[in-house]
């Protein structure tokens, strides 16, 4: 019977999406401005506190003009995102590539040619830009093995459809918790395998190593992409997005290193962090204010980790 339950849900949502994806993007852009946008601004208030808050401790010198600005360009810009995924249901691989280009990927060529043990590459993304647009790497490096980590959704059924259609353009979502097995598998390849990593998220407590300073505060980071990097080596680099316009985007990739297991402890992490902080300083609509991004402070890390000593001690 769940079977069943699942089924319908699953598939009259994905016939409903697809259906709506084949609207011109026109069409989807006004439905973005005159229907999405009043309803998650105005009427609904999506995560508005949290927006607010995240806005006022990154930017305190702004005025509460200017970041009211960047609020509501963050508003249209979401609902943008929004129709924009829908659009992958029937986007065909021609529209795919005309409107998200890549950059500077023959360097990954060269760093490979130069050391084919070197064959996995840590692609370092935030949520900024549109983020999903970014499997059809895959189409630009036909002749590699593109891939991202994912953590596995509650609700099956969307779990399901991102899969589907981040899987469309021939590459492979990893489970996060399948992802340093895979990976050992995939570096016995004799291709390139493009790891495609988000590491902006908020970690949960056991999985806090590292704070760093990221827009005006300390802030918990993951490391677990450092960490794969410094263990199973290969190279890293960081996918710069830009907008050109409306409907376009652009990822170029940022070489970080091509030794990472001689890098310092956390400077991998580090520079991440400093050049995606960058990209939203530049353009700080673009990036997901809607994240309870810094609720676990590193005073009650520390805090915690002082409880924990103690414990041992007492034992």
């Amino acid at each position: 019977m769940k079977n069943l339950a699942f089924k319908i849900a699953y598939n009259s949502t994905y016939a409903l999406l697809w259906c709506l994806s084949l609207l011109p993007f026109k069409v989807m852009y006004i439905i973005s401005d005159c229907f999405l946008y009043p309803i998650v601004n105005y009427l609904v208030g999506y995560r508005k506190r949290t927006i607010r808050a995240n806005l006022k401790s990154s930017f305190p010198n702004m005025s509460d003009k200017e970041r009211k600005n960047i609020e509501k360009k963050f508003y249209h810009f979401f609902c943008d995102y929004i129709i924009e995924n829908i659009k992958l249901f029937s986007i065909s691989k021609k529209e795919m590539m005309k409107r998200m280009t890549f950059g500077n990927l023959q360097s990954i060529y060269d760093g490979y040619n130069e050391d084919k043990s070197k064959n996995i590459v840590y692609m370092m993304l935030g949520h900024y830009g549109n983020w999903e647009w970014i499997a059809s790497l895959q189409y630009w490096m036909p002749d590699s093995h593109c891939s991202q980590i994912y953590h596995p959704l509650y609700n099956k059924v969307a779990d399901k459809m991102f899969n589907k259609i981040r899987e469309q353009y021939g590459g492979e979502c990893i489970p996060m918790k399948q992802t340093l097995r895979r990976l050992i598998e995939m570096k016995r390849q004799d291709n390139i395998v493009v790891l495609g990593c988000i590491s902006d998220q908020l970690p949960k407590w056991n999985s806090i190593h590292h704070f760093t300073w990221f827009l005006n505060r300390d802030t918990a980071v993951f490391t677990g992409t450092e960490q794969m990097a410094r263990k199973l080596d290969g190279m890293v680099y960081y996918g710069r997005v830009t907008r050109p316009k409306r409907g376009y985007y652009h990822m170029e990739a940022i070489k970080m290193t091509y030794q990472p297991k001689n890098t310092s402890e956390f400077q991998i992490t580090d520079d991440y962090m400093k050049l995606l902080e960058e990209d939203i300083n530049a353009n700080p609509h673009l990036w997901l204010w809607s994240h309870k991004r810094w609720k676990r402070t590193k005073e009650q890390w520390e805090e915690r980790q002082k409880e924990e000593q103690d414990k041992h001690k007492d034992k």
